[in-house]
């Protein structure tokens, strides 16, 4: 009987087939639920005793690996590995495994959808009419217009095939071009410069790592369109926040939405107080879809490792 630790927040609520697959491979199943990542302290205790553990935004430092005395595999339900130190884990043999495509499509739908809100202000107005008002806030439109995207990799080209559906002029900054995509959806690979300088939307789907860390910051504000719209689904830090409100509130763009934050919560936030800043609670991957995606996958990616079996989605 192996001992699987969940702190995935969501793992298993679409329906229970990921809990059920890892039971029939001998798993004894324990959910630790706090309704927010782990802390270091919270962590510790469970993990002591855990052969494997489904991970979801916990910290997963030095002193929790080293911690886990029968820990085999980190599971991670997602994609980011941000959060786990990969280097200790490697001296310990313990596995750190990732669910690449499963929330593909969730996550490229909700970046067009906030960009689509943040141009047209409609959280805004939404709370404004609540409110009792009926005021009306200019936006923009994305019909025809450029979308610079950071980052080519799945979510990335989800939101190119979207975008195409707009008629919009694509423009890319991908360490890696794909040629092919790139000639059958019409995407021009350029300097990140180039793309800040001309995007009227920018959408961000890079890991957050040492290279991307403020990859946006007063420098790429500044030399932005007033008109532009900046949305972050990926990871928080990736936009210098400290940047981005200044820039926000001096109008040196029109606004932002973001799905992750550096904090999160992002509690006590000045981001929080502006009505041309949306945030979202990390929800990208949070459709009924996505989460049995990544639920099964992170089952089974546990599982590969408990049994001795090549992982091909091993960090």
């Amino acid at each position: 009987m192996y001992k699987v630790i969940v702190t995935a927040r969501s793992f298993g609520q679409a329906n229970d087939a990921p809990i059920k697959l890892l039971e029939e491979h001998g798993c004894e199943v324990v959910r630790v639920a706090t309704g927010k990542p782990l802390t270091t302290e919270e962590l510790i205790p469970h993990i002591a005793d855990a052969d494997a553990v489904i991970a979801g935004l916990d910290n997963y430092n030095k002193e929790v690996i080293e911690a886990g005395k029968k820990l085999k595999v980190i599971s991670r339900y997602g994609v980011g590995y941000d959060k786990v130190d990969v280097c200790t884990a490697r001296a310990k043999d313990i596995a750190v495994t990732i669910t690449p495509g499963a929330n593909e499509h969730s996550v490229a739908d909700l970046a067009m959808a906030l960009m689509l809100s943040a141009a047209r202000h409609v959280t805004a107005v939404n709370a404004d009419v609540k409110n009792g008002g009926w005021g009306r806030v200019m936006g923009g439109e994305m019909w025809q217009k450029t979308l610079g995207v950071i980052g080519l990799g799945r979510i990335g080209k989800g939101v190119v095939k979207r975008a195409k559906g707009f008629g919009m002029n694509v423009l890319c900054f991908e360490k890696y071009p794909d040629e092919a995509f790139g000639a059958e959806y019409g995407v021009t690979y350029t300097g990140i410069d180039t793309l800040i300088r001309n995007s009227d939307f920018i959408t961000i789907h890079v890991p957050l790592l040492p290279d991307t860390k403020n990859l946006i910051s007063d420098r790429e504000f500044d030399v932005m369109k007033k008109t532009a719209v900046i949305v972050n689904t990926a990871r928080g830090g990736i936009i210098d926040e400290k940047a981005l409100y200044t820039a926000l509130k001096e109008g040196k763009i029109a606004a932002a939405a973001l799905d992750a934050t550096e904090v999160e919560p992002p509690k006590g936030s000045p981001l929080l107080e502006l009505d041309n800043c949306i945030i979202t609670s990390h929800i990208g991957g949070f459709t009924r879809d996505a989460v049995n995606n990544m639920g099964m996958m992170a089952a089974q990616n546990a599982i590969d490792v408990l049994e001795g079996r090549e992982c091909k989605f091993k960090v």
